[in-house]
């Protein structure tokens, strides 16, 4: 399997006032294009949603007036932008009028196929515990910082892992004692 690398962010020309400086933005686009766009195709379990979600996550970035406390506060928004791009692809018009060609015609390069395989299942599960899943344990967000992201509680974050790995559990069968 071909592993996805982007290089560069084409960006249209946007209209309207840009907060962010050109090199700023560049470090930001390098350091977390990839972590955009894992959360938008765990999102919306589609490449080419993705990397559309990704590209407007963005664009919003270099129109955003926000003042970032860290990296770790523009890696939160960036994934907050994310979901919320996501859930309008969802609601638009657009997408209740298209069928899709491909579900997912897009799987990271794993070492050996028991993985593959994990990742397959977690993106069976519906969205909600596969967003859950997803910032967990790919991205190494704790429970309460995922409910801030997401706009959750914290409880509710833990109900939906606890949800989501019985259901992986289910799913996996005898692989899942293996794990």
């Amino acid at each position: 399997m071909k592993e996805m690398k982007y290089n560069t962010l084409c960006v249209i020309p946007v209209i309207g006032v840009i907060f962010v400086d050109s090199s700023e933005f560049n470090r930001i686009v390098e350091k977390y294009i990839d972590v955009v766009f894992r959360s938008a195709l765990s999102f919306c379990k589609n490449k080419s949603d993705a990397e559309d979600i990704t590209q407007n996550t963005f664009i919003k970035l270099l129109k955003s007036e926000s003042d970032f406390e860290s990296d770790d506060h523009i890696r939160k928004w960036l994934i907050r932008v994310a979901a919320n791009e996501s859930k309008s692809l969802w609601r638009s018009f657009w997408n209740k009028k298209i069928i899709s060609f491909s579900d997912l015609d897009y799987e990271p390069a794993y070492i050996n196929s028991e993985k593959n395989e994990i990742f397959t299942e977690v993106m069976k599960l519906p969205e909600k515990y596969r967003t859950v899943l997803h910032l967990y344990y790919y991205e190494n967000y704790h429970c309460d910082e995922i409910a801030s992201v997401l706009g959750i509680s914290e409880s509710n974050v833990q109900t939906r892992l606890m949800r989501a790995r019985k259901m992986l559990k289910n799913n996996l069968g005898e692989a899942w004692l293996y794990e």
